[in-house]
């Protein structure tokens, strides 16, 4: 298949949603797909990527307040997918880009549209819950109309499409990089590097946005100190509420380091830290956060997003939308025995490779459906990520967390 993917807000510093654009990507390649790659940037370009896709950038200006991100016009992006003549596109905007389905439509074409983000929390942020869920669902109901195909990514991203009856809807789970965020990455000259003289280690990992909830983790800090803990935070990432976070942060053992380019020093700094933190509650993957697991370190996240779905009360924990509610829930989180908690991390994420994902994916592609989930894919119910655990993988992750993890784990 010749595969046009659409990805407007992807950059250099958009972090998951460039991950995995790029993963599933490099994997149909690998399967022999040819894939082309359409995203914005300052300037024309054209470059075959290591994985051999070619990635295609056109000019596009930053949208204000977004913290550099761009987007083509999306008529120059159906000029640039006419001429490529796709098979299928893959389209990952459901703002700017939503029209592209009915492109293909006309074309002949197969579209699919994976969900990155729950529409009815992001309106949420600035409507009435009643108001931001009636908007969400005719946007919903317009895009499963126009796409041969959605796909989400959990249960929780599933079910504002389920809400309005499509019928058109894959759940495919994204992955991580087991190879590269792995629990060999801990290094005690990187955790003396960032902890100095604190004795636990914490790390918030992503965009500096106001749907992230940084300040949560940096109110939790505050509760935790308070309390007499010797913690330290490092926030890993940039965005538009840098500033206003620094300020907050003012006199709290807290360290904004910017955005973290080497996935090798992202993979050591996850694995080096005691606890990860992911408070965003309209999160519908994680990818981050998963990242974090896979290099044995638990992550503490929001009940209210998909990630309470992934992480359980073994690889970190789950906390009420409150900063008391976090920093209560780090407590339980740090207290574990650190070599079983390490295994546990490890253990879930090994449930959560790129093949699968990329297998589910290319299903998608060409059929419009998952032809022959995995036994590990079910629907999953209420709270469900839908996919169930793998036997076998807690001896694995113990061998992969050294030997603590070998004795924890008989």
């Amino acid at each position: 298949m010749r595969i046009v993917q659409l990805a407007n807000f992807y950059g250099p510093r958009s972090g998951g949603l460039r991950t995995a654009v790029d993963q599933l990507g490099a994997g149909y390649v690998a399967r022999g797909h040819e894939v082309i790659l359409v995203v914005p940037g300052a300037a024309p370009g054209e470059e075959v990527l290591p994985s051999g896709v070619l990635r295609i950038t056109r000019p596009a200006r930053q949208i204000p307040m977004t913290g550099g991100y761009r987007a083509v016009d999306p008529r120059t992006t159906a000029d640039i997918a006419e001429a490529l003549r796709p098979d299928v596109i893959e389209v990952s905007d459901r703002l700017t880009l939503r029209g592209m389905g009915a492109w293909a439509s006309r074309r002949g074409v197969r579209s699919v549209m994976i969900s990155h983000e729950r529409l009815d929390r992001l309106l949420g942020q600035v409507l009435p819950a009643s108001l931001a869920r009636t908007f969400a669902d005719v946007a919903n109901r317009r895009t499963a109309q126009s796409y041969d195909a959605v796909v989400c990514t959990t249960a929780f991203a599933r079910r504002e499409f389920e809400r309005i009856g499509a019928d058109n809807i894959s759940q495919v789970p994204l992955g991580v990089d087991l190879d590269m965020f792995h629990p060999s990455r801990r290094a005690e000259g990187t955790r003396s590097r960032w902890h100095g003289s604190a004795q636990r280690l914490l790390v918030h990992c992503g965009r500096l946005s106001v749907e992230k909830r940084v300040d949560r983790s940096i109110d939790s800090i505050a509760a935790l100190v308070d309390s007499g803990e010797d913690v330290k935070l490092v926030v890993a990432g940039d965005g538009p509420r840098r500033a206003g976070l620094e300020r907050r942060a003012r006199g709290l053992p807290v360290e904004f380091i910017g955005f973290v380019d080497g996935r090798v020093e992202l993979a050591s700094l996850l694995a080096s830290a005691d606890v990860a933190l992911a408070p965003g509650p309209h999160e519908t993957f994680g990818l981050a956060a998963l990242e974090s697991l896979a290099t044995g370190t638990p992550v503490v996240v929001s009940s209210s997003s998909a990630l309470a779905d992934i992480v359980t009360a073994e690889c970190g924990g789950h906390f009420d939308d409150t900063a008391a509610g976090m920093a209560s829930e780090l407590m339980r989180v740090m207290d574990l025995a650190p070599g079983a908690r390490r295994i546990a991390a490890r253990t879930r994420a090994e449930e959560f490779g790129w093949p699968a994902s990329v297998n589910g994916m290319l299903d998608v592609l060409e059929y419009g459906r998952l032809v022959d989930p995995p036994l590990s894919w079910g629907h999953g119910g209420e709270g469900s990520t839908g996919v169930r655990r793998r036997e076998g993988t807690r001896g694995a992750a113990a061998a992969a967390c050294g030997g603590a993890g070998d004795a924890l784990a008989r």
